[in-house]
């Protein structure tokens, strides 16, 4: 088989084999299939699509790309959360500790930031140290010794994601259902849990902009769940807004310690609470999710959760006194505010335009291969709803250099619209599947 014939029959509308499949996604691993071959195979399926039977063999072929973790060997009931990607997006970094601290084990593979998303690895390496490239054997040894593991795609671990996830972010092909699906499901198997939760996001700072395709996309993989053995919830949530205040890498690190410890954000908790209460009832330690909710208030409560998550940073070798000492992780240049230029109510912000001036900072990436600033971001003071008078600090600036925090400030004031009367909150939560 010749990659550009099986490029050929994808940019036709043809359904591609399970055989030609595998055959490409392995030569895009050992890399006798080219990047740019690789990417034009990308954009046909972003443009022609994928059967569910394409879709399926294609997370088969990526899950089966390199070693897989033997969920004997990690934990018989061991659950798994992720998320589609957003904006201020920290849950995992709250949720799985949470989970950990009830006594289930918690083996999560992750990714890097993709476009205007950010990425739970990128997020966790702000910890000086931490290492999130860990091998099959680590990854078990990290979830015997912590209950919880939260690494990437290695050599070992489905690279054959690794690898197209890369592709997809300097290529303009992430927000494609096939792809997004295929990537997520296949580090699923590969990391072995048998149980997750899958938090769909829609809305601006989502890559479905509209609940029609958030179903879509979360009814699709709770299908590929239950037709690769897997038990699967997807809960549909809201990314009109950006999620918490911060949306940075270590500051997200730091608004998720705060929320461990009970002071973090209200929707940053509320949805941490409702992921974290279905992870609980899937691996059958309470009969239904409301159940949970109230055992998972008292883990944090009592800092067990946060001493879970400190456990991991020690074993993943990141400095454990970040966890105490939050100003240990790495800190911007320039920290400076900008005042509310309205008086009025917040209407909507634009948690896309919030999501891109923040990449422009430097924390996300141009191109495959490029170095994140781990420091810099952006706190937002105000919410959807929220009444602001002019003059008040709107929000606040992580950059390296002035000039940076210019163009950061006028692509921020982009993304609010104002009202003279209020505006009413989004929901959190829009629908609840596969539960």
């Amino acid at each position: 088989m010749r990659a550009v014939d099986l490029i050929q029959k994808k940019r036709r509308g043809g359904e591609l084999s399970g055989d030609e499949i595998r055959h490409f996604v392995a030569g895009c691993v050992d890399g006798s299939i080219r990047d740019y071959q690789t990417a034009a195979w990308l954009m046909a399926i972003c443009c022609q699509g994928m059967t569910f039977a394409e879709t399926v063999e294609l997370t088969r072929a990526m899950a089966e790309s390199g070693a897989s973790a033997d969920p004997g060997e990690l934990a018989a009931w061991a659950v798994d959360k992720h998320s589609t990607g957003g904006v201020g997006d920290k849950t995992t970094l709250v949720v799985a500790p949470l989970v950990a601290a009830a006594g289930v084990p918690v083996a999560k593979m992750s990714g890097r930031g993709l476009g205007f998303s950010g990425g739970t690895l990128d997020k966790l390496e702000s910890i000086p140290g931490l290492r999130v490239d860990l091998s099959a054997a680590e990854f078990q040894r990290v979830l015997a010794t912590a209950g919880l593991v939260i690494s990437g795609q290695t050599a070992g671990l489905a690279p054959a994601d690794a690898k197209l996830y890369a592709l997809r972010d300097v290529t303009a092909t992430v927000d494609c259902l096939p792809l997004i699906a295929s990537s997520i499901m296949s580090k699923k198997i590969a990391g072995g849990a048998r149980r997750m939760v899958l938090d769909v996001k829609v809305g601006s700072g989502a890559f479905m902009k509209t609940l029609d395709e958030a179903a879509a996309l979360a009814q699709t993989m709770v299908a590929m769940g239950e037709h690769l053995d897997r038990q699967v919830v997807a809960v549909v949530s809201d990314m009109s807004q950006p999620l918490g205040r911060a949306v940075g890498n270590a500051l997200e690190v730091q608004e998720a310690l705060d929320t461990l410890r009970g002071d973090g954000p209200p929707d940053l908790w509320e949805l941490s609470l409702t992921l974290g209460s279905y992870l609980l009832a899937l691996a059958g330690v309470v009969s239904e999710p409301a159940a949970a909710r109230s055992r998972l208030t008292a883990l944090r409560d009592s800092g067990a959760a946060l001493e879970r998550f400190a456990a991991m940073v020690a074993a993943q070798r990141g400095d454990r006194r970040v966890v105490d000492e939050p100003a240990l992780l790495p800190r911007a240049a320039l920290v400076d505010s900008v005042a509310s230029p309205h008086t009025g109510y917040v209407a909507t912000i634009d948690a896309e335009v919030v999501g891109r001036a923040v990449a422009e900072l430097g924390a996300g990436r141009a191109k495959k291969g490029d170095p994140i600033d781990h420091t810099v971001g952006v706190v937002l003071h105000a919410r959807v709803g929220d009444r602001l008078a002019a003059g008040e600090p709107l929000l606040t600036i992580h950059a390296r250099a002035a000039d940076d925090w210019h163009r950061a400030r006028d692509r921020l004031l982009s993304a609010y619209m104002w009202s003279e009367t209020p505006a009413p909150q989004p929901p959190l939560v829009h629908r609840v599947l596969g539960a």
